[in-house]
């Protein structure tokens, strides 16, 4: 077989919120088959001792460290709108986001991006200016951070208002609609969990720049960084399944490298 590399992709995943499967914590089952990884910031999941351990692996797997900053909903896991004051918000997404730095910094690495979490990152999508928010907050920490979020959306459009750079992300274990927007986790198809179905759709978003939608329209989703969510049921071992079959179809796995 030519294992020649054609295609490059970062593959990113939630991770640092606690979640354990068989009594080894996701973040150790998953951190040596991927390239970059979003760390929880307390507000929805995780504290300063998680942070301090997933940064320690993500170190020795030379995995490319981010922010995962949220609503304050730890209740939610951060996957209601809260509708709170910009300011507030701000406030908030930069206490989080310089928190991980802090401990990023302390570890002697460096944070290499920000990916919102959960409905605040839905919303972020589709809402120009909450996107803004976001950009302004990753701007005030540190104009260097690449702002991490859903291909084709309003956080690309506000990364660049505000100079930042910006990965393109596409899901591989979630649904799409037709309008290239995730569809909505009340949605009982909402999360794809069968490795069957996650590894040939990550290889065509890849290879072809597209999905097939909920309702069987090809979309096209140009990308930098496909993700893995941390929690959805058989991670672990989709991960490492992942790997191989990228490896195996000439794909080389490396963080988004496009800082200044």
């Amino acid at each position: 077989m030519n294992t020649a590399i054609k295609y490059q992709i970062d593959i990113n995943c939630d991770l640092g919120e606690g979640i354990e499967t068989a009594s080894v914590s996701n973040d150790e089952a998953i951190m040596p088959f991927i390239s970059s990884c979003n760390i929880a910031c307390g507000f929805h999941a995780g504290s300063p001792e998680l942070m301090r351990h997933s940064v320690d692996l993500a170190m020795q797997h030379a995995v490319a460290i981010g922010a995962h900053p949220s609503y304050n909903d730890r209740e939610n896991f951060g996957r209601k709108y809260l509708n709170i004051s910009k300011a507030q918000l701000q406030d908030e997404l930069c206490f989080q986001i310089h928190q991980l730095q802090g401990i990023v910094e302390q570890a002697g690495a460096v944070l290499h991006h920000v990916k919102p979490h959960g409905a605040l990152y839905n919303a972020a999508a589709v809402d120009l200016e909450l996107a803004n928010c976001i950009a302004t907050s990753i701007a005030l920490v540190d104009k260097n951070l690449i702002f991490y979020g859903l291909a084709n959306s309003k956080m690309a459009v506000a990364a660049r208002q505000h100079n930042l750079a910006f990965a393109h992300e596409a899901f591989i274990d979630r649904a799409y609609q037709a309008n290239g927007q995730l569809l909505p986790r009340s949605e009982p198809s909402a999360v794809i969990t069968d490795p069957a179905v996650v590894l040939p759709r990550a290889l065509q978003i890849i290879t072809r720049a597209s999905v097939i939608s909920v309702d069987g329209a090809e979309i096209s989703l140009d990308c930098d960084t496909l993700c893995l969510h941390g929690d959805s049921p058989g991670t672990t071992k989709v991960a490492q399944m992942l790997a191989e079959f990228l490896t195996e179809n000439q794909v080389d796995i490396k963080a988004v490298a496009f800082r200044e």
